[in-house]
């Protein structure tokens, strides 16, 4: 498997990395875990879908969100280890915000699920939680942490 020709299969490529937000670190690392912070779908620090889920983005869009989500946890983990360094994919937790009669929660978080499993294969199965909340923050549709194991190095 080579995670960098897959995302040129796909026609993908990493987004630059964005700078946190606060007083914590994008990638924090505790043995052989990497845990990434919250990702947003910011494309080379230009903010993107923001709104609510089924009022001004369309199901098709979150699900386009949670990819870019993904590609941002991705550049991340390319930036701080290196993704050859990818052991696998733990556990991803998204969030989204959306009008009350929405429920699609479970396809739009497949653009993240299908994404890594596209480009890690058997090293991006994982588990996963859904949690719709009243505000993203700067008004994002959804969010996505992450949890991987890494090689120690």
């Amino acid at each position: 498997m080579n995670i960098k020709e897959n995302l040129a299969k796909l026609n993908l490529k990493l987004p630059e990395v964005s700078a946190p937000g606060g007083n914590y670190v994008s990638v924090n690392i505790r043995g052989a875990i990497a845990y990434v912070a919250i990702q947003f779908p910011i494309h080379n620090d230009a903010y993107l879908y923001l709104g609510k889920l089924g009022n001004e983005i369309t199901t098709e869009q979150g699900y386009e969100a949670m990819q870019l989500c993904a590609l941002n946890v991705l550049a991340h983990i390319e930036k701080k280890i290196g993704l050859n360094n990818i052991i696998g994919l733990n556990h991803i937790d998204a969030y989204f915000q959306a009008e009350t009669d929405w429920d699609d929660s479970p396809i739009v978080v497949n653009g993240a699920s299908d994404l890594f499993a596209h480009i890690l294969e058997e090293k991006g199965k994982h588990s996963r939680a859904i949690f719709g909340v009243e505000r993203l923050p700067r008004n994002f549709c959804v969010g996505l942490t992450t949890t991987f194991t890494i090689k120690n190095n």
